[in-house]
């Protein structure tokens, strides 16, 4: 059965479709959430293990590297084999990693830990945008791409929330065996999920003859599509600043604005939350705006980009104490703007059977570059001199991430002409 009029294009049915979206959004949840627990926890390890700020990054830091490293091959296996099998099992990895943190006896024990969620974390994210790329209407798709990562934020702060509470209340290791349950539950749901066909890797070309792709194919696919490959950056730079505001805010509350432990970690993931506004507006905003400018899955991030990069300076440079937890709040709502739509055209651009691993690539930049690099850069930085001139690099990097976007934007359409349409089919 091939994706119809009469479903709307929707490749399963629209009820199914959206069954299917609801786990993807509770596991991408539960992904950052057990990712994330760790950071509020930073200040009751460093009493029991008397370890620095740069080690606390690396707990972080740790999972990203992982991610960059194994996302790619596992990106592969998830297009030329089952998007749907390979999360449910990476999942039920992750989870499990999560929970053994909570046995962990002195640091060493805890970073290896951390490296194994990081390596089942490492193909959710391509395995999923190419499944969602798959069920829903392509006009559709920024919307859908930012209501998915609302999860984010939401997963963030309920990691960040329950690991201050949780570690002043029981200990701090009790949070990690907490948070795995969920997501464990959920990926076996996943295994039973439906998928579609592998896509065979073929190109129409000039003379209307299909062609089999060969490597070089596969690797000029990407190479030729400059506006992917200056989104994959772009994403890098936000997402190093994201990943930043993520890890240290909550001692940046704690240690600057002297707030308590506790109240810290809530408002830190309160900030990070106001993401799951700004993530699905900034997809239906996008989707509208396409109607009339083709280039708005990208003109939109460089834009939103910019005025989180305003406003970060303002909260960091201007404003102190109460206000400037106000204008942060700002900051929370439109910094997340720009994924919908810089998600998007990495499914947009690219061959159909390639989805996962364009955005696989993606994830290995912006991990490499911006999720791995940021929590052990800002904690060099506050070793070396404080955490509050670390946090005032932010607004610059945002800048660096609005004009990469909009350098893709100015290639998007052309790209787009070039794209091979392929009809996908249910297994």
């Amino acid at each position: 059965m091939k994706k119809t009029d009469a479903q709307g294009g929707y490749l399963f049915s629209k009820r199914y479709s959206n069954y299917v979206f609801t786990l993807l959004f509770l596991l991408y949840l539960f992904d950052y959430a057990d990712r994330m627990v760790v950071n509020s926890m930073f200040t009751s390890i460093q009493k029991d293990w008397f370890i620095t700020d740069t080690q606390c990054g690396w707990l972080v830091s740790v999972i990203y590297l992982a991610i960059g490293i194994l996302t790619f091959p596992v990106s592969i296996l998830i297009d030329r084999w089952s998007r749907t099998k390979t999360i449910g099992i990476m999942a039920i990895i992750w989870s499990i990693a999560t929970a053994l943190c909570a046995l962990t006896g002195n640091y060493v024990q805890l970073f290896m830990a951390r490296v194994m969620i990081g390596f089942g974390e490492a193909g959710y994210a391509p395995g999923g945008s190419a499944l969602i790329s798959g069920m829903y209407p392509v006009e559709k798709r920024s919307k859908i791409m930012g209501l998915w990562n609302a999860s984010i934020p939401l997963g963030s702060a309920v990691g960040v929330t329950m690991g201050g509470i949780i570690a002043q209340s029981l200990g701090w290791k009790h949070a990690f065996g907490l948070v795995a349950l969920p997501g464990f539950l959920i990926a076996i749901l996943f295994l039973f999920v439906k998928d579609y066909k592998t896509v065979d890797l073929s190109y129409v070309n000039k003379f209307n003859n299909k062609i089999r792709m060969e490597r070089k194919d596969i690797f000029m696919e990407f190479l030729k599509k400059p506006s992917v490959l200056f989104t994959y950056f772009g994403m890098a730079a936000v997402v190093f600043v994201t990943t930043a505001m993520m890890v240290w805010l909550p001692k940046y509350f704690e240690t600057q604005l002297n707030i308590e432990p506790k109240t810290a970690g809530t408002l830190g993931g309160a900030v990070m939350l106001l993401a799951l506004i700004g993530a699905p507006l900034g997809g239906y905003l996008i989707d509208k705006w396409r109607v009339k400018e083709p280039r708005a899955r990208l003109l939109f991030p460089t834009l939103s980009t910019l005025l989180s990069a305003i406003i970060l300076f303002i909260a960091f440079y201007v404003f102190s104490g109460k206000a400037q937890i106000v204008v942060l709040f700002g900051f929370g709502v439109t910094v997340m703007t720009f994924i919908s739509g810089a998600v998007a055209v990495t499914q947009d651009v690219i061959h159909p059977g390639l989805r996962a691993t364009s955005y696989a690539i993606a994830v290995a930049v912006q991990n490499l570059l911006g999720s791995f690099t940021a929590p052990i850069v800002l904690g060099k930085i506050s070793d070396l001199s404080s955490l509050k001139v670390s946090m005032s690099i932010l607004p610059f990097m945002l800048l660096v991430g609005a004009l990469l976007f909009y350098l893709g934007s100015r290639h998007y359409v052309s790209d787009m002409s070039r794209v091979t349409k392929v009809d996908l089919v249910p297994a």
